[in-house]
């Protein structure tokens, strides 16, 4: 049995704890040639704050980053090698000039590649021209075989959710960290924050936690196929 597979085993049933008391709980693994790294993505940063809540105003990078170091608490709870592309609300691009965005792109990629990683996960929120539109979204590149099955495992996960507001399909998109990212990539998108419910749930801190715990959910069970 594979050492990720143990961690399912161990970590995914305890449904009787809170996600807190289960990762506090868990042993931490710092010697194994089997762990895996994932390499998780606030999305936007900086001057870029992404799409802005309908009627807080907050901005979307704000919230990637707050659900990006929930998933990296969990994840590292189980041993897993955790790289983030950023930890603070700054953008990856540097000096604020022309091609600052694609800049800031590539770098997450550059980050991907540099620690050989096994999974990359972008978190971001969402929009839509119709404000009726919610739920959390995953997205794959096309072509993609193991980008697809990882983000299936991953929108089935949240599908799962007792507090799902939407089952919804892992689509295609047509994204640069998905199309050029070394290793099976997703992009995580939490909820629509041009829905006043959706923005709502989205700075629910409880939520929030639910929602990254699925997400780490599924990606585990990705892994431990390996």
């Amino acid at each position: 049995m594979s050492f990720l597979s143990k961690l399912v085993i161990l970590f995914l049933p305890v449904v009787a704890l809170t996600v807190t008391a289960q990762l506090l709980v868990m042993p931490v693994s710092t010697a194994s040639p089997e762990v895996m790294t994932v390499v998780i993505d606030a999305g936007h940063g900086g001057i870029d704050g992404g799409v802005s809540g309908v009627t807080s105003g907050v901005k979307e990078s704000d919230i990637n980053l707050d659900a990006a170091k929930r998933l990296k608490r969990m994840f590292k709870a189980t041993g897993v090698n955790v790289v983030m592309t950023r930890e603070t609300s700054a953008g990856l691009y540097g000096t604020l000039s022309s091609g600052f965005k694609v800049r800031d792109l590539s770098k997450r990629v550059e980050i991907a590649k540099e620690v050989n990683a096994d999974v990359f996960v972008s978190v971001h929120m969402n929009k839509y021209s119709d404000p009726s539109r919610r739920g959390a979204q995953v997205f794959f590149a096309a072509d993609n075989q193991k980008s697809e099955q990882l983000a299936e495992c991953v929108q089935k996960s949240l599908n799962e959710m007792p507090s799902s507001v939407r089952e919804c399909s892992a689509l295609v998109g047509d994204y640069y960290v998905l199309n050029n990212a070394p290793c099976p990539a997703i992009i995580c998108e939490y909820g629509f924050l041009s829905n006043p419910e959706d923005e709502k749930l989205l700075l629910d801190g409880d939520y929030l936690e639910k929602l990254s715990y699925a997400v780490f959910s599924g990606v585990i069970e990705y892994l431990s196929s390996f």
